[in-house]
């Protein structure tokens, strides 16, 4: 079976989020992509007071200037589109009021006829966290696990009611309820997080860094579950960040998905031979100019891959 495919919906500064969401969310769906997906920046610090995920030095690219909101993005996809699932990769959950949160997801994947994926994480950034932080980032963690309960609450049946650090519920009737269980996926990115992953996720939400070091990572994971007898498989969607170039990359040292179409391809095959994920997310759109670009690198690498046996 064909590994599913994903692209990233246009957030960055080149592009119309009002024309180019909907449109290339309209051209991916009629190309073959069977998710459209969003991400979370809320702030651009400058002069930056942390370095891109928290390493000293590195820094913050252009495209988080100006992020769109995930949620109102994906609502333009979701009334754009019949049938790709609308995912986040990643929601930064502590950002969100939880009871808020629970409602927004519930309410979209209601509208769009059960189609939301609930990627959650804790972030990296303090500034985000200064500004619109529900609790501070030393209790990143405990809120990430009070919002998965808020969330398994308000989805389930009525009357819903919770009492937690941050969430107080009463008895009550809360709605729209979800077309279906959503799933919610989740990094893996300390023993901690990989804990609770396997204790309180539907599934997994890698970044394609070498096919080694996915399989090695894959197989930690599964150890990990079985340790802690979970029975369900783990749903795993890999995301993948390209560096596109109209010309293939020559020089030493070449990073998983640099490159031209040819050299994407060539690592999204070496990553799907791992079989440790059902589906690819294809970040795609800080590498093109404008909408129409996006559409076209989208249609030619979803060709390319798909020609390629991915």
């Amino acid at each position: 079976m064909a590994t599913r495919l994903g692209l990233s919906l246009p957030q960055g500064r080149q592009y119309s989020m009002g024309r180019d969401v909907p449109a290339v969310a309209r051209a991916a769906e009629e190309i073959g992509y069977e998710s459209l997906w969003v991400y979370e920046r809320v702030l651009y610090p400058e002069p930056a007071t942390q370095g891109l995920y928290g390493i000293e030095g590195l820094p913050w690219p252009d495209s988080y200037r100006s992020v769109p909101d995930p949620l109102i993005t994906l609502t333009l996809a979701a009334a754009a589109t019949e049938r790709a699932r609308l995912g986040t990769s990643v929601l930064v959950a502590p950002l969100h009021v939880p009871f808020q949160l629970a409602r927004s997801l519930a309410t979209l994947d209601a509208a769009s006829g059960g189609r939301v994926v609930a990627g959650l994480g804790t972030g990296w950034s303090h500034d985000e966290y200064a500004a619109a932080s529900v609790a501070p980032f030393e209790q990143r963690g405990k809120v990430l696990d009070e919002l998965i309960d808020v969330c398994h609450a308000v989805w389930g049946p009525d009357p819903v009611s919770y009492e937690g650090a941050l969430t107080k519920i009463a008895p009550s009737v809360v709605g729209p309820k979800p077309a279906r269980p959503i799933p919610i996926l989740l990094p893996a990115n300390s023993p901690r997080a990989s804990r609770r992953l396997v204790d309180r996720a539907d599934g997994w939400m890698p970044v394609g860094m070498g096919a080694e070091k996915l399989a090695e990572q894959a197989r930690a994971l599964t150890e990990l579950a079985a340790e802690r007898g979970r029975k369900e498989p783990v749903q795993s969607v890999l995301r993948v960040n390209t560096r596109y170039t109209a010309k293939a990359y020559e020089g030493e040292g070449r990073s998983p998905f640099q490159g031209n179409v040819a050299q994407i391809i060539e690592d999204l095959a070496a990553h799907a031979s791992v079989g440790a994920v059902e589906e690819i997310l294809i970040e795609l759109q800080g590498s093109t100019r404008d909408g129409e670009e996006l559409k076209d690198l989208a249609a030619e690498v979803y060709e390319a891959a798909r020609a390629a046996g991915v």
